[in-house]
């Protein structure tokens, strides 16, 4: 299904000096130990060259190849309608374009709901393309399945709160589920070994509740400031979409209005002939 290309095999590249550039690739180890030490955990989606490298030059901990690809890069209104086909597409990009990022993929719905056979076969594919673990959606029905793909040597990322495969259940960005419920679902994924957990809209009180409670990392998105650490999507972090802006969204860049207004400067010069001057022409 995808060339076998990782990041663990390509060649070490070289600085134009010709030095071989052997940053060290953060482990899951590194992430759990920056947990127990109190230093937060940073983590953004990565699709592309250009999000991957921005993303490791940054100092960020972990790229996440998000199937939030549907709706940054695709167009789409959710992410049901992502493949696999996508996820490692952007995965191996990912994985061939960074040297020190701990690289998640992101399990697409359909990937791993049909039967743990298929889910293992596409959650090794995962590893082929690059990634060092995955992360998939859901509560103590899935531990079965993280329990074996944990003993098949593959790491996982739990997701808890709001999970958006499960849009058509929730009706929206929602959490259906109780304190309690929350709690006993985050209490089977740790016993189910997963190295580290996603929590989404779940209200700061419990999200803090549960990280004391569980001893592995917590990465909170609208969870809190009392995670482990936290996730934003590059996108909407960068000001691509002015129309996207949840309570818990921070922009740190106002991408859209700056590159409309370029784009706008560019028209304006072409049709006035002032580009390309003297210092654009051969």
């Amino acid at each position: 299904m995808t060339r076998r290309v990782t990041a663990q095999t390509k060649a070490p590249r070289r600085h134009d000096s010709g030095r071989l550039n052997m940053h060290k690739r953060t482990t899951i180890r590194d992430i759990q130990k920056k947990a127990a030490e109190g230093t937060k955990i940073s983590m953004v989606t990565a699709y592309d060259a250009y999000s991957a490298r921005l993303v490791e030059a940054a100092g960020i901990d972990i790229a996440l190849v998000g199937d939030s690809v549907g709706t940054t890069l695709q167009g789409r209104h959710d992410t049901l309608a992502v493949e696999m086909t996508d996820m490692l597409y952007h995965t191996e990009i990912v994985g061939r374009s960074t040297e020190r990022l701990l690289i998640v993929g992101d399990m697409p719905f359909g990937s791993y709901q049909v039967n743990e056979d298929e889910a293992v076969h596409n959650a090794v594919a995962f590893l082929k393309a690059g990634a060092h673990a995955v992360k998939l959606e859901g509560g103590a029905s899935v531990m079965p399945l993280i329990e074996r793909l944990h003993d098949a040597g593959i790491p996982v990322m739990g997701h808890l709160g709001y999970t958006p495969q499960s849009v058509n259940v929730t009706s929206g960005p929602r959490v259906n589920k109780s304190r309690d419920e929350l709690m006993e679902d985050a209490e089977s994924l740790k016993d189910a070994g997963v190295f580290a957990l996603v929590l989404e809209l779940v209200p700061s009180a419990i999200a803090q509740e549960i990280t004391k409670a569980i001893g592995i990392p917590t990465i909170g998105i609208g969870a809190g400031p009392h995670t482990s650490g936290q996730v934003l999507v590059f996108h909407d972090m960068l000001g691509f979409n002015p129309d996207f802006a949840p309570k818990f969204l921070k922009r740190y860049a106002t991408f859209y209005e700056t590159a409309l207004a370029a784009l706008k400067q560019y028209k304006t010069e072409v049709e006035g002939g002032q580009y390309p001057g003297p210092d654009q022409s051969y």
